[in-house]
Order: C-alpha cells, then structure tokens, then sequence
C-alpha cells in the first residue's frame, strides 16, 4: 500500500502553493501550520514573510487565502490577529484520510525516504554481575528506538557490547581452575537463570575473599590475566564459561522484560580484541594520538580538569594495557567499516557523556566518521527512588533487577484481579497472563514517558495506577474497544465520510491521522517518549469520545453506528501498533 498523506500535509501544500503564488519571492516557504484549538489548523509562517517583503501581513494573509480552493479538503479559512490563518478541515476530508489509513497494514505511515543503516547499542549487562536497575533504563529505550527505526525502514543491527573483559577475569578464571567444579550444575535439565546467578556470585564472592586474603593467589590470579590477554587457550576456555553461564542469566532477565535479544548481536569487549593494537597503531601514526608520559593520549582544548590542565582521553596506558576508549573506537572502525553503519546509536548513561563526546571526536579525527555518518549518544537521566535519591534497598544495596520486575508483576496481578472481581470476565490463567503483560508494560512505560535525559522516580503504585498517564490507562481503553467490537452485535466497523461528525468525533479522527507524522518525529529524534504522550492522549480523546458519542446503546442511527464502530477500530489497531512499538502489548480482555 502507499502511505496515506496526512490532512495537515495537504493543507500545508495548498497554503504554501497559495502563498509562493501570492509572493512568488517566497516560493517554497513554510508556511508553518500548526494544530489549533481556535480552529483545525493555524499557519503563522505569514507574518514573518510579510515583514521580509515589505508587505502588509494582514493583507498578504487576505490573497493567500483568495489563492486556495475550499470544498473538498478545507471547508473555511479566515484571517485572523496580524495574519494568522484559522482553517478548517471539512468532515468529509476526515474520514475519507482515516478510510485510507484503515485499509492499509501500516495505518498509512510513510516508509522513510532515504533509509540507512543504523547499528544501536544498547543493553550492556556485565559478565559474572548481576544486573540491577541501572542497567533497565539502556534495554527499554533500545528496545523501543530498534522498534520504531524499523518501522520506517531502516535497517538496525542490534549490538549488545557486554562487559566481558579485564583484569577482573584473572581473579575469576583463576579460582575455577583450582576449583574446578563451582559453576557445574546441579542437573542436566535447563538451568534458570536464577541458578545461573547464584552460582556467579557465590564463585565471584569467594574469589573475591582468597584475592583480598591470599598474596600467592593474587599473584597467581594477575599472571592469569597476562594468559587471557595472550589469548592461552586453557584461559580462553575458563573465561568462555563465565560469558555462557552470564548468558544463561542476561537471557532469563531479557525474558522477563519481554526483549528478543540473540546470540549474533551480543559482541562483548571482547569481540574487538583483534583491532586494538591496530587502532593504536592508526591514531599514532597519523598524529591524532600521542604518547604523555608512556601512555597513548588524545588531548583537546575545550576539555580540562579541575588544575586547568587538559583531560586526555587514554587509549592504551602506560603498561601496554588497553583503557575503555581503544575498545569503544575499534567498535567504530568496525560498525563502520564491517556493518557499513550510516548512524552509530548509543543509549548510554548521560554520566558517561564526555567519555563518549572524546571517542566521537577522535574516531572523527582520524576519519573513521565523516559527513556519511554519524555517531549519536542517546543519553538517559537516573532512577530514582520515591525520595528523589538513587534508587537503592533499604539497605543501602543497589536494587536487583529481576525483584523489580518480579514485584511489578505481582502489584500488577493484583490490580486485574480486584478489577474483574465482580466482573468474572477472566479466567485465573488470564489474570495471571494479564498480570505479567500489565506489570512489565507499567515499568516500561514509566521509563518511556519521561524524556530519556530526565531523572525519573520509580513508583510503583503510580505505575500500575488504573488512572493518569500510565500503560494500564491504555492497556484497558484498548481492551475495552475489543470489548464494544465484540458486543456490536449486527452492527460492524464502516466508514461514512457523508456524515457530519460531533466535536468529540473530529477531535479524535484528526489525532488519528496525526500518527504517521509523530512516528518520522519519534524516530529523528529518537524520542520514543513522544510516542508515550500521543498514545495517551489518544486514550484520553477517545474516552471523551466514548463518553459524548452513543456508540452501540442508546441506539445511534445504523450509519452513525457504523462510523463510530469504524472510529473505535482504528484506534484501537492505533493504540496496538503505538504499543508494539514500545515494547508493550495490549490484551484483548482486561
């Protein structure tokens, strides 16, 4: 199907069409059309061209609007204030737009004109760590921009860079060669990541204890990562069981957070051994890095510590070790190089802002990124806890993420079981299904309703809150549209763009069609918290709608039925696609 062109592009064509043939000088002007609530749509790009050319607005304003036809598209204009154009769509021109974007899979949205490929790292667990709720924010906001680029034709590869290498591992690797059966399992059955785990941090917490005790087993434990680093191949094997039994663990909490992630798109520190010493080889040689007191440093004016004197970004220390940097621009050279990648997008920490903004300026530097492509950080804010700090336990202790998830489930489950109390509509295993879909859509769209750069609290009475600006909010206006779907009885979902529609109608088809043009907004910006806030507004105008417009009882006219029927579809399927997009599914019955 072809993407359905919105009403505000068509009549943003027809004032702009109007306006270079009243100013032919200003040919190709935008005529900034802007949703209104004094009319449908007000331009107020005339002022400013009037000012340009000398002209008075107001009249300007009245020979653009001589220029346009009315009828079919807009059923008035006038002028307003110093120049302002009200316009007014015809209610035909609504629903016909809206019939167009029902018949098509894709709603009507548009594909991108010139898709490239854009590699997204995101999701960076560590090796032999538990992942706490730091590392959710990274998953949900990747996941959601992976959604959204694709779906308007952009070509992601997924990269989960996990934390899998360092002098850590020598402490590790050398306590399971002398206690060779810590992470055996307890079964030949599946092991649960939560087995998975605890075998980590019992190995982890011992190795710890001998390294911190024992001067022989340190010593030992250092040379051992002289043999990861020289790649011996006993090592090798030791550190390979660590990364899988992580990944036993990573999977079972991606599971939980309802995230696909696969074997090929996780490539960890490690994956870019081989090009180290060629990456450093690369910047000497070509000046843009230089040794400083044995160490190869990156130096730039406009970043200096708190002596006034330059911080270098270090991209192999003075042992001959390699430092995060070399790492993160050999990923560059490859996700360039290999992955011919036209934009690098990283959702990362904003705390690591200036570590990122030096590697970008370096691989620039040294041409690994130019005009072609660009390289992005999307960096995102803290969660914090209801008192506004860091979010800890009550002991102080970082927060697991899986209690979280486990705890938002439960609130959750509670919350549809009280709801279909007196109902009976559910069975026990839909409550509990419902439960989960609930619990993990209410922690995803809390992260994803803040802009990404902000702090947010974690709350989760709020959270799974059936009112306000919440996932469950729209997870029940969804189920609740199947729902008068389902009991509509002999009347089904048609449009009739010869009727005239109620306020509550117009409102609600006009942000309908406003969902192809917010998705290219969410996805340049990579903003999935505007998709967040359309959706609820959405949800909002539809309830108003259901509210003031009779849809089955009392009995509207079979054709007024129909319209409205056809209203609820679409945005019903409006909702389930926003959703998606997020990460979050919508259940037929709640």
């Amino acid at each position: 199907m072809a993407s359905v062109p919105s009403l505000a592009s068509s009549v943003n064509q027809r004032v702009a069409d109007a306006l270079a043939s009243a100013l032919p000088e200003a040919g190709g002007a935008d005529p900034l059309l802007r949703r209104s609530d004094r009319a449908d749509f007000q331009a107020n790009g005339i002022l400013a061209l009037a000012k340009k050319a000398k002209a008075n607005p107001r009249e300007l304003a009245a020979t653009v609007v001589e220029g346009i036809p009315t009828g079919d598209l807009i059923q008035e204009i006038e002028v307003s204030g110093p120049g302002f154009l009200n316009i007014t769509i015809t209610d035909r021109a609504i629903i016909e737009t809206l019939a167009a974007r029902a018949s098509d899979d894709r709603l009507g949205v548009p594909l991108a004109a010139n898709p490239g490929t854009t590699v997204i790292d995101y999701a960076q667990p560590n090796v032999a760590k538990e992942m706490h709720v730091g590392h959710l924010r990274s998953a949900v906001i990747g996941a959601a921009m992976v959604e959204i680029l694709e779906f308007t034709g952009e070509k992601v590869v997924r990269r989960h860079h996990i934390g899998d290498w360092g002098t850590q591992f020598g402490m590790l690797i050398q306590y399971l060669l002398e206690h060779p059966h810590e992470l055996d399992h307890k079964s030949d059955e599946e092991v649960s990541g939560e087995e998975a785990m605890s075998n980590l941090n019992r190995l982890y917490k011992a190795s710890r204890a001998l390294f911190d005790a024992d001067e022989e087993f340190k010593t030992r434990a250092r040379a051992r990562v002289v043999d990861l680093q020289a790649g011996d191949p006993e090592t090798l094997s030791l550190w390979q069981r660590f990364v899988d039994e992580s990944k036993i663990y990573f999977y079972s909490v991606f599971n939980k957070l309802d995230m696909d992630i696969q074997d090929p798109d996780v490539v960890g520190e490690s994956g870019y051994n081989d090009m180290l010493v060629e990456t450093c080889k690369l910047l000497e040689d070509s000046g843009v890095a230089v040794r400083s007191n044995g160490a190869l440093c990156v130096f730039f004016d406009e970043y200096k510590g708190q002596d006034g004197n330059p911080t270098p970004l270090i991209v192999q220390k003075s042992d001959g070790g390699f430092g995060y940097a070399a790492t993160d621009l050999s990923a560059i050279r490859d996700r360039v190089g290999n992955l011919n990648a036209s934009t690098l997008l990283y959702v990362v920490d904003a705390r690591q802002s200036l570590h990122f903004k030096m590697v970008f300026e370096t691989a620039r530097r040294a041409g690994w990124l130019n005009d072609e492509v660009e390289a992005v950080q999307l960096a995102f804010g803290t969660v914090l806890g209801k008192d506004g700090k860091p979010f800890k336990t009550r002991e102080g202790e970082t927060v697991r993420l899986v209690d979280l998830l486990d705890e938002a489930v439960d609130r959750a489950t509670a919350v549809v079981r009280e709801k279909d109390k007196d109902r009976g509509l559910l069975t026990e295993q839909e409550i509990v299904e419902n439960g989960v879909q609930v619990g993990i859509g209410a922690v995803k769209y809390a992260d994803l309703s803040t802009s990404a750069a902000r702090d947010y609290k974690f709350d989760l009475d709020q959270m799974v809150s059936l009112t306000g600006d919440t996932s469950v909010y729209l997870q029940y206006a969804y189920a609740r549209i199947r729902s008068i779907l389902r009991n509509a009885g002999d009347r089904s979902p048609v449009a009739h763009p010869e009727l005239g529609l109620a306020s509550a109608e117009r409102a609600l088809g006009l942000h309908l069609d406003g969902f192809g043009a917010l998705i290219e907004e969410a996805a340049a910006e990579y903003a999935p918290h505007k998709v967040a806030a359309y959706l609820y507004q959405l949800a909002s105008l539809f309830t108003t709608f259901y509210t003031e417009c009779p849809v089955v009882k009392p009995e509207p006219e079979l054709v007024v039925g129909e319209n409205r029927l056809f209203l609820c579809e679409l945005t019903a399927r409006t909702l389930s696609k926003g959703m998606a997009l997020l990460g979050i599914r919508t259940p037929e019955k709640l």
